[in-house]
């Protein structure tokens, strides 16, 4: 391929190798040169142009690109058209990522231009989901490479999908005064979440005594009514081969094959068999929905793939997780605690466009503003409510007169909205989570609203910023977490948060609520239109 500088007059029938902007056109990168493009080049002056030419035995971006994605597609992955030289695959049904790592690097080394990229090895992946990519470098790649790239892939199943199988697990638990009931539901709920994705249902749950015998015997039941994979919850961790839920194992009939995994949290897991079927002794962290080691063993099996000895002992390098940082005892897995989130009511505002009138004491059936949404974050699941002040603060505190509330005074309020919110997130205490910013003036909120926007709330799962919409539009209140407290205090002027959410999309779920988040009485006319009136 030849690739540089020429002459517009001879750049007929090469490619563009950078787009390129001209009397309000563009001609975008990969763009084949024809004489109306080259007409229309020369009438806006452009003297030359940066091009690539293919030469015998050059093979065309998009050609090699769907070649080679063909080749390396195994069973379960299906190959999207090509495009600037690059070719998606993706799932075509649930299951686990499986990938020939050698010859992915054997298929990346075969020349610079050819590039394979993939999901981590056994990810979880779903229908239609990307789970790798081909790209060819240059605008084309030579055919020696080429071939020789196609015969790495023809050996291999380079990228496939093992799909997930339906089977019947059954769930054995077994009972210590310590361990509550809650726990034990909880429990069940989450190993019901986790097979969900693959379509396997619990076939029946038996909640036992923490003894080898009862786990023995409820083992055998289960295979008896056609489990395929049975899981073991110990009211106790194992920590020895002669613990009571191997020793349960044994007395079945069945084999310990494994105790314990280089994955963190997952370590105390076990892994056996009886009567051919697969059956694992759960770590305690396997309780939390939270991903660790007992979802990787469970997505290989659910989905027919070896597990034993080899591939658990070769998990250690990936195995340390991320979420053990929070932990503050790596061997102790407390239960999740629902977040705890304050609900913080600016009210400190002049409302200079509604005419004079202090509008958040305007009433609406039979109630100020400031009072109605109020006595919604009151009534919601907010574990405080705070009302900043400001504007005629005596005549805001009397209408709330009673309330359990706390009060925080902005001074400096005739400086605009960041003021306030400043003042407000300053003073929540430090064990809150997230804090729901509300504004006075929404008197159709309501405490089942606010609880929606509070449910959607889930540090764990990075869902930190929670908005509520009206038919795709975005309104109030916003719950933020406390990730955000140092930027939101940083906001200055007339302006609340709403840069923010753009700034951080990653972290941000929406919530179709309703028209309710979208009207806001700013004028006496939204106020008269609404059915309120203005304080004398």
């Amino acid at each position: 391929m030849r690739f540089g500088p020429v002459p517009v007059a001879e750049a007929e029938g090469a490619i563009l190798a950078h787009s390129l902007a001209f009397d309000g056109r563009t001609l975008r990168k990969g763009t084949r040169l024809d004489a109306a493009h080259l007409a229309a080049l020369a009438a806006a002056e452009v003297e030359t142009v940066v091009v690539a030419r293919l030469e015998p035995g050059d093979v065309h971006e998009d050609e090699a690109a769907a070649r080679l994605a063909t080749a390396v597609a195994g069973p379960g992955v299906t190959v999207d058209a090509p495009f600037t030289g690059r070719a998606n695959l993706h799932a075509s049904a649930n299951g686990i990522l499986v990938v020939d790592r050698a010859a992915i690097d054997a298929f990346n080394r075969a020349d610079p231009a050819i590039t394979l990229a993939t999901l981590a090895a056994h990810a979880p992946v779903t229908a239609g989901q990307m789970v790798a990519t081909v790209k060819i470098i240059p605008f084309a790649v030579r055919h020696d490479p080429l071939e020789a790239a196609e015969r790495i892939a023809a050996a291999s199943a380079l990228v496939r999908v093992a799909p997930y199988r339906p089977l019947k697990v059954g769930l054995v638990a077994t009972v210590l005064p310590s361990l509550k009931p809650s726990v034990m539901d909880k429990t069940r709920r989450m190993t019901e979440a986790r097979l969900k994705p693959a379509g396997a249902t619990l076939l029946a749950e038996r909640r036992v005594e923490h003894d080898a015998d009862a786990i023995a015997a409820a083992l055998s039941e289960l295979a008896r009514e056609g489990a395929e994979l049975s899981i073991v919850f110990g009211a106790s961790a194992m920590v020895d081969a002669d613990d009571v839920v191997p020793a349960g194992l044994r007395t079945a009939g069945g084999r310990v094959l494994h105790l314990g995994m280089p994955v963190d949290p997952g370590n105390l897991l076990l892994l056996g068999e009886l009567g051919g079927r697969p059956v694992i002794g759960a770590p305690g962290c396997a309780r939390s929905p939270r991903e660790n080691g007992f979802d990787w063993v469970l997505g290989r099996l659910l989905a027919g793939l070896q597990v034993g000895p080899e591939e658990i002992s070769g998990l250690g390098v990936g195995g340390l997780l991320m979420e053990i940082a929070s932990r503050p005892q790596p061997r102790e897995t407390p239960e999740p605690k629902a977040p705890k989130v304050a609900a913080l009511v600016l009210a400190a505002g002049q409302g200079r466009r509604m005419g004079g009138p202090n509008k958040l004491l305007a009433e609406y059936r039979g109630r100020s503003l400031v009072r109605t949404v109020v006595d919604a974050a009151l009534a919601s699941r907010a574990a405080s409510v705070t009302v900043v002040t400001g504007h005629r603060r005596a005549d805001v505190e009397a209408a709330l007169a009673g309330t359990a509330v706390q009060w925080v005074h902005n001074p400096d309020y005739e400086e605009g909205l960041s003021t306030s919110l400043r003042q407000g997130v300053a003073s929540l205490a430090a064990d809150v989570d997230g804090v729901l910013v509300m504004l006075a003036d929404m008197p159709l909120l309501t405490a089942p609203i606010l609880d929606r926007l509070i449910a959607a709330f889930d540090p764990a799962a990075d869902r930190l910023v929670v908005v509520p919409t009206h038919d795709g539009k975005r309104g109030n209140p916003v719950l933020w977490s406390r990730a955000f407290f140092a930027e939101l205090q940083a906001i200055e002027g007339d302006t609340g948060a709403r840069h923010l959410i753009g700034a951080h999309a990653d972290a941000v779920v929406e919530v179709e609520i309703g028209p309710e988040v979208a009207l806001d009485l700013d004028t006496p006319e939204a106020l008269r239109a609404a059915g309120g009136t203005l304080p004398a």
